[in-house]
């Protein structure tokens, strides 16, 4: 007999709980060492969405290539650490709060950087590590 649905996911939210917490700690342990600058940017924020990015598109291809049978890779690493660590919310903030401050220059320059930034790096990671995967695997794109 198999276990009720509810029964089964339980470890899967737990793995994601786990992940989102140590993700979450260590953006804010970030943040506290590099704290934003005066217009209320925070270039760290910024940095940890773009390399949080680029880790989800390694992270992602990885699995595609590889599958591992273990069904808690994606949910501990891309949805909890990663989805911790990585905080579109506070970059929203920040760019609101540079808007306030006076600082449109600012404010649009970290929209864009985050915005072209993360999106590069996912797609960039992504494809590096399908490039090196295939050529590894002995498949040549």
């Amino acid at each position: 007999m198999t276990p009720p649905l509810s029964a089964r996911l339980w470890p899967v939210i737990a793995f994601v709980a786990l992940g989102g917490a140590l993700g979450a700690l260590t953006r804010h342990g970030l943040d506290t060492l590099w704290p934003p600058t005066a217009p209320g940017v925070s270039w760290t924020i910024l940095a940890i969405n773009v390399t949080g990015s680029l880790l989800i598109g390694l992270l992602m291809e990885s699995i595609a290539h590889h599958s591992p049978r273990n069904r808690y890779v994606r949910p501990f690493w891309g949805v909890g650490f990663l989805g911790g660590y990585t905080t579109f919310s506070a970059y929203a903030m920040d760019v609101v709060t540079a808007l306030e401050r006076g600082a449109p220059q600012i404010a649009l320059a970290y929209l864009t950087l985050t915005l072209v930034g993360a999106l590069t790096a996912a797609w960039a990671a992504s494809a590096l590590a399908h490039r090196v995967l295939t050529h590894h695997e002995g498949r040549h794109p």
